[in-house]
């Protein structure tokens, strides 16, 4: 298999970054199959037709998955008696250059790559038997569908201290299944401009937002028939809410109770804690008795659109 590649060893992290959002990645493979817990295909698609700066979502845990990586790589040799190596490049899908691999390593004397992973001790169950997260298996399947290798190695170190390795048999169904909703995405979505569904993000909300920050006064539009299933969903929710929150409050209450003036509360591997805290800010009232004209100038009117449901009589 022919391949494009974009040299990336010059390159700084913004720069990468930047040359990601001209194409689907690995990791956005997850994304758009609605697998990935962290990310929507709709923040996705705001970040690929530049709306939003491409931004890493944890910071902290990229940064230490980076320094990590070549520790990992380091490992599964040791423990695999195979070589690995950079490959330093982008790769590009021949027939669709927008389906893109930026590998981890590619295994010496192997058609397979290596995609080193650090995860948080409470995901160790994810790893456990024969398990990979379906966000990364999908990942790892979009690496050997672009870069024509037979299969892929993973390897993970979890907590710090467990280190796992699995190998995983490329999958043409499954990669053609990826490409698939990947070739959509792109093709309908991103290069069109046209939103996928919207979901429950806040990036959603602040797009609507900033889209349609003001209503035309007085007018009135008939909703497609089918919304009709969504408010009764709706307001089935919101008294869902209330219960939810009358349950909360119920047991905060039981608890702080035994605390009483306790800061901390533990059982188990549970810590409670109720602490003092203090927060200064201006009393409005006071400011507007005491000082009506300062009170006056530092007046501020914000406008925003609020958003109803009730049943008409």
């Amino acid at each position: 298999m022919n391949m494009n590649a974009v040299p990336t060893r010059e390159m700084s992290r913004y720069e990468w970054l930047q040359e990601r959002t001209k194409g689907i990645g690995g990791s956005d493979a997850g994304v758009i199959l609605g697998l990935n817990k962290y990310r929507t295909a709709f923040e996705l698609w705001l970040e690929k037709t530049g709306q939003v700066e491409p931004v890493e979502t944890d910071s902290e845990a990229i940064y230490w998955g980076n320094q990590m990586e070549n520790v990992v790589a380091k490992e599964f040799e040791r423990r695999t008696d195979k070589k690995v190596r950079r490959s330093n490049f982008m790769y590009s899908h021949p027939d669709y250059p927008y389906i893109r691999a930026n590998v981890d390593r590619l295994v010496v004397g192997e058609s397979a790559v290596l995609e080193c992973k650090t995860a948080s001790a409470y995901l160790e169950s994810e790893w456990k038997n024969d398990e990979v997260p379906a966000t990364y298996l999908v990942q790892v399947q979009h690496y050997l569908g672009v870069t024509g290798r037979e299969k892929g190695y993973i390897a993970v170190l979890i907590g710090g201290n467990h280190f796992v390795w699995k190998e995983i048999e490329r999958d043409e169904e499954l990669i053609s299944m990826i490409f698939d909703a990947e070739k959509n995405f792109w093709e309908n979505h991103v290069l069109a401009n046209v939103p996928p569904a919207l979901d429950g993000s806040s990036a959603a909300e602040r797009y609507l937002k900033e889209k349609y920050d003001r209503a035309e006064k007085d007018k009135e539009i008939i909703l497609p028939s089918d919304f009709k299933d969504y408010l009764i969903e709706y307001e089935k929710i919101k008294q869902n809410e209330k219960l939810i929150k009358v349950a909360k409050t119920e047991i905060e209450n039981k608890i702080k109770a035994e605390l009483k003036d306790a800061e901390k509360g533990l059982v188990d591997s549970f810590i409670v804690s109720w602490k003092n805290q203090s927060r200064t800010s201006v009393d409005s009232k006071a400011l507007k008795t005491k000082f009506p004209d300062i009170y006056n100038q530092v007046l501020k009117t914000s406008s925003f659109r609020k958003f109803d449901v009730k049943e008409a009589n």
